[in-house]
């Protein structure tokens, strides 16, 4: 079905409500479905229709494909061969350049006070709550955050995209891990960002490893974006792609907790599937991935838009993304999906016992490891180009 055409139809999800009702259970969703190309503010438009079905079905988790909000360039070059960049390539940067969204950085609890004395922020203490009000150039907001450990966020006074996303999470009360394309200056990443159900901006993770062609309008991540956030529903994180394949990788979530893997993805492929099954297995975790279904029409036409290296003549109804979307528990049983036939909500009820009875049979960082023969380090501190030292000492970088 396609919601940009019909926004107020809604979709037929699939929903598995089979698990055990005496043990904790958490309502997943992942998302199938296409970005406005080129127009982000459909795209955010079209992400409250799902969003709000998902809830409506009692989700307390949604899951979007990998840059939904600010779109997935299948087919495309960019224009570029080994030497040469064309002018048509580099116009098509800068469209896809303006669609991308800012990221506001996320403060941890202890940089508060530094920020309080240089940029008036408020802060005060209990033993319940953390109270911040910020203020002086910042759009007024006061955050009350339960225990007093959650990530905390400045924004501009100009309502960003991801106050957008943050306000949606709160309004429909559900955890929400979406795929953008984040800008920061002239340079894109292929993002998650996670959302808890009070609508707070937990953090992001930044694709470590762009794929093929992913690599001339892509950035790196680095170990400083490869977060797993303990919150009431489960250890929750993100891998994106084909950076799914890369074991050291796994490995760090793995050995950071995660128990609700996200694998927001652009590979349609049957096989995809084998390597979803095999995370869940390994890891002892919950696998949702969520892949956008395409057609030809949901890009711009051509000339405007025109896909490389593809055999056959597209029409507008041609797939160019199958969607093949999964929930898969950590047993390797399939619980939702894959999805191939079109857009879709694909839903099931996480019977969280299961991630014990897993790992009483295979713990990858518990009792099936041989620490003392092999071992990961993992760099977890942002890499920046440029430093600079203020007259304090302090070190202050410069585009991560």
């Amino acid at each position: 079905m396609d919601l940009a055409a019909a926004s107020d139809a809604p979709l037929i999800a699939e929903v598995d409500m089979g698990a055990d009702s005496l043990a904790p259970t958490v309502r997943a969703t992942v998302v199938q479905a296409s970005t406005v190309f080129y127009d982000t503010p459909a795209t955010l438009d079209k992400a409250e229709r799902l969003l709000a079905e998902a809830a409506s079905y009692g989700s307390q988790l949604v899951v979007f494909p990998e840059a939904f909000v600010g779109g997935y360039p299948r087919g495309s070059s960019f224009g570029v061969t080994i030497g040469h960049r064309t002018d048509k390539g580099k116009e098509e940067f800068r469209k896809y350049h303006a669609a991308a969204i800012d990221v506001p950085d996320v403060l941890e609890k202890k940089e508060l006070s530094r920020k309080a004395v240089r940029g008036n922020l408020k802060v005060s203490d209990s033993e319940e709550e953390e109270t911040v009000l910020m203020q002086s150039g910042f759009t007024s907001l006061v955050w009350k955050i339960p225990n007093a450990h959650a990530c905390i966020r400045a924004h501009p006074t100009a309502r960003s995209e991801v106050d957008r996303l943050a306000a949606m999470a709160g309004k429909y009360k559900v955890y929400l891990v979406m795929g953008v394309i984040e800008r920061e200056g002239y340079t894109l990443y292929c993002t998650v960002l996670f959302f808890d159900s009070q609508g707070h901006f937990l953090g992001k993770h930044r694709k470590v490893m762009p794929t093929a062609l992913e690599r001339i309008i892509w950035g790196f991540g680095d170990g400083s974006t490869v977060p797993v956030f303990e919150t009431p529903i489960g250890k929750i994180g993100a891998a994106i792609c084909w950076e799914n394949r890369m074991p050291l990788l796994r490995t760090a979530m793995y050995g950071k907790g995660i128990e609700i893997y996200c694998a927001p993805t652009a590979d349609a492929r049957d096989v995809w599937q084998a390597s979803m099954t095999h995370i869940a297995l390994e890891g002892g975790c919950f696998v949702l991935s969520a892949n956008q279904f395409c057609r030809r029409k949901d890009y711009p036409p051509p000339p405007d838009y025109v896909f490389q290296g593809i055999k056959e003549d597209l029409t507008p109804d041609s797939v160019v993304c199958a969607g093949g979307s999964v929930i898969i528990s950590p047993t390797g049983t399939v619980l939702a999906g894959p999805n191939y036939e079109g857009e879709a909500l694909i839903s099931a009820d996480l019977d969280l016992g299961d991630i014990a009875r897993a790992k009483f049979d295979f713990d990858v960082v518990g009792h099936y490891s041989r620490s003392e023969v092999f071992s990961l380090t993992v760099r977890d501190h942002p890499t920046r180009p440029v430093s600079f030292t203020s007259a304090s000492g302090k070190i202050v970088g410069s585009h991560i």
